[in-house]
């Protein structure tokens, strides 16, 4: 026998005659027992006071356990939202869920949708530290997106929904308090929960279809932000291409301004002075600026054909920058005073406006022509930044025909069909006309004047079915007569 196996087999011989020693105690203590029962003068007494004692210590214990296991955390347990472990994640050794515990219905339902962006180290734990703090605060991770930093680090953005009684003052020091650093925080509302992925799939979608929803699809895309279509370096007459051998605008990302390449020429500069811009924002924009450049020139076909109250018809259809010969002949056929009525400038300035007017990075326009295919009316609906304005010319042999109410419909059509809260008209207190035109919209109006200048500003009802941002409104437009709030008024 070897030096290696002496000791386990003496270890093994000794704890068998252990288990032999304590077998012939056990049986000597069943034997006294048994003889203490059967031959004693009080054993029947001796054993049911033994089965009593059992019962009651097996009563007792049951009642221990489950008063335990139902008792409140403690203050200072890891689980607890108000404990200096919850705030900083989970400990070496410690095994924290990341379940909130249950509470009654009613809590429950009371919540609020936040977002939130902070930034974080992009080392292991980090992530999981700060959705440990949430989920002892109760806080829901609806959403997660990552967004990769060039210097390191990664910025997470949340759809957060939180108990309502919690402040968002709270809330950010609890993500501070786990890691998070510049976190801002903002409401939230149902439109938040539809994912990235399918939100940028309906914006393509948008500007797929028309060109003009470009600086629209960015403004969805990034939340508040002013978003300015830069013209290129002009020849000088207007309406012509940028100068020969001017250099070409290069895509440049600042914190909180990026700058765009106009497929159409110029530069789209998007300000968002409350949020800086990550790189993964940057590249979606330029993925949805390169789409519509690789799409060309392109215009809805859609066309409506009126028929006015003596029996002509006229059509009305989008209007593009093509149509700029067509509207300058007509600005030709104008009178003074008409020219004067909309554009509130001298009459010789007039054509100057044209170019800018069709473009499609400053809005949307309507193109009235006749049956002989001549222009004699423009509609414009101008995105200016949270505002919209409309204006609209009518020619002077066409006024007092039902084509500038028309028009009006038409126009306030698309901007409910972009998602816009409200639109304004500018005009003179004394047109009559366009006043009378606002009204017969049956929307709520406000009127501001001064030194003469007259503002209609209409709030717009929010449709009913599909909205702009919905993948069912980006291959559907719903006609202006079919809202309920507009049904049945007079052209």
């Amino acid at each position: 026998m070897s030096s290696a196996q002496s000791p386990a087999r003496r270890h093994r011989w000794g704890h068998d005659l252990a288990e032999v020693a304590a077998l012939f105690t056990a049986m000597a203590a069943a034997d006294f027992v048994a003889d203490l029962v059967g031959h004693g003068p009080d054993g029947r007494v001796l054993l049911v006071t033994s089965s009593v004692a059992l019962l009651a210590a097996a009563a007792f214990h049951t009642w221990w356990a489950r008063r335990h296991s139902h008792a409140p955390p403690s203050a200072l347990s890891p689980q607890s939202p108000t404990s200096p472990r919850a705030a900083h994640g989970p400990q070496h050794g410690t095994r924290t869920s990341s379940l909130p515990a249950t509470e009654p219905a009613e809590h429950e339902a009371e919540s609020s949708l936040w977002r939130m962006r902070t930034t974080v180290a992009d080392t292991p734990g980090t992530l999981g530290r700060i959705c440990t703090a949430l989920a002892c605060s109760r806080v829901d991770i609806v959403t997660l997106q990552t967004h990769p930093l060039p210097e390191g680090g990664t910025v997470d953005e949340f759809l957060l929904r939180a108990p309502a009684a919690l402040p968002a003052a709270a809330l950010v020091l609890t993500v501070a308090d786990a890691g998070g650093a510049d976190t801002w925080l903002e409401r939230a509302d149902a439109h938040d929960l539809v994912d990235t992925p399918t939100r940028m799939l309906t914006l393509a979608t948008r500007t797929a279809l028309d060109p003009a929803e470009l600086p629209l699809a960015l403004r969805e895309l990034f939340g508040r932000c002013t978003i300015r279509s830069t013209p290129a370096d002009r020849s000088g007459t207007p309406g012509q291409g940028p100068v020969q051998g001017a250099a070409p605008v290069e895509d440049v990302l600042e914190p909180t301004v990026m700058r765009l390449r106009d497929p159409s020429g110029g530069t789209i500069t998007v300000q968002r002075d409350h949020l800086p811009f990550t790189p993964t924002e940057f590249a979606r924009a330029r993925a949805l600026v390169e789409l519509d450049a690789r799409l060309g020139v392109r215009m809805p076909a859609r066309r409506d054909v009126l028929t006015l109250p003596e029996g002509n018809e006229i059509t009305i259809r989008r209007a593009a920058p093509e149509d700029l010969p067509a509207a300058a002949a007509m600005h030709e056929r104008c009178s003074p005073d008409t020219l004067a009525m909309r554009y509130h400038g001298p009459v010789a300035d007039a054509d100057r406006y044209l170019a800018h007017l069709l473009s499609p990075r400053f809005g949307r326009s309507l193109a009235v022509e006749t049956a002989s295919g001549r222009l004699v009316a423009l509609g414009h609906l101008l995105w200016d930044g949270d505002e919209n304005e409309i204006a609209l010319i009518v020619e002077d042999g066409w006024q007092r025909r039902g084509i500038g109410g028309a028009l009006l419909r038409k126009l306030v059509e698309m901007a409910v069909e972009a998602g816009r809260g409200s639109v304004y008209a500018v005009t003179r207190s004394a047109n009559t006309g366009m006043v009378a035109a606002m009204r017969e919209l049956g929307l709520p109006l406000d009127y501001q004047v001064e030194d003469g200048t007259l503002v209609i500003t209409a709030a717009l009802p929010v449709p009913q079915e599909g909205s702009a941002g919905s993948p069912e409104a980006a291959g559907r437009r719903r006609p202006l007569d079919d809202l309920p709030w507009i049904a049945g008024r007079p052209r």
